[in-house]
């Protein structure tokens, strides 16, 4: 199993370093883990070299969640450094995209671009859903906001389990850093070209989210996925993967 170990920690990803083509980091969303991009891991190999992480203390990888945006952000950083990574196209789900766009402003010279999926420039989230969280409850009704309308059962099934599964102190730390996060009035000093992704049944960052990022940034174009909800990249992956497919060909 691949892992790197930096801060006295092994951490989880999968994908190959040392293969050609333009880096193309994906960083999943609050509670998630790299299997939530494994179609892109699958299927982008001949567009870039594609690389999918899970964050300290998700999935495989050792270490704790953070509730900061901000030490997940150079986490990644210093996760590409020890991988030897130059400059790349960073690319994330929902608290991953709030990762990706702190990354872009922190470490512009590292970044190549950006691929938003469900995400925004800012995240806040229900307080009852924190307040559940905080008292050890993952709340009941957190999967059915994930999925649209069309998914199929199995889909479905898989994802309640995986919000069953995981653990509620997770989710707090993800959850947390996300209700926290705000760069909407910094979003002009991002100089990258941003390929924005958003379902039309998104419910948890709908699109409006993702026509406020077009509109903020100075080079963001939008897809909007008709149907597919907030887990897009799992609901409708060859759609998904077009779309980046197409925007990476600039690098």
């Amino acid at each position: 199993m691949p892992y790197i170990e930096f801060d006295n920690h092994r951490y989880y990803y999968a994908g190959d370093f040392d293969r050609d083509g333009v880096p193309l980091v994906f960083c999943h969303g609050s509670g998630g883990g790299h299997h939530h991009w494994l179609y892109q891991l699958k299927d982008l190999k001949e567009s870039a070299n594609p690389i999918t992480v899970d964050l300290p203390g998700h999935g495989r990888s050792e270490g704790e969640p953070a509730n900061e945006v901000a030490a997940y952000r150079d986490w990644l950083h210093r996760f590409c450094k020890s991988a030897g990574l130059g400059p790349a196209v960073m690319a994330g789900h929902s608290l991953g995209g709030a990762i990706a766009l702190d990354y872009a402003l922190n470490y512009p010279d590292d970044t190549l671009g950006l691929i938003l999926v469900g995400s925004g420039g800012r995240l806040r989230v229900l307080p009852t859903f924190l307040e559940e969280l905080n008292k050890g409850t993952v709340p009941e009704t957190l999967a059915s906001f994930l999925y649209g309308p069309a998914a199929s059962k199995e889909l479905l099934e898989k994802g309640k389990k995986e919000v069953k599964d995981t653990a509620a102190s997770i989710y707090y730390a993800d959850l947390s850093a996300c209700d926290k996060f705000d760069v909407m009035e910094e979003l002009h000093r991002i100089q990258k070209p941003v390929q924005i992704i958003c379902g039309s049944e998104d419910r948890l960052t709908p699109v409006k989210y993702s026509h406020f990022l077009e509109e903020k940034l100075s080079d963001g174009q939008v897809k909007i996925i008709d149907g597919a909800g907030h887990m897009v990249m799992l609901e409708e992956p060859d759609q998904v993967n077009r779309a980046i497919s197409d925007f990476v060909k600039q690098f």
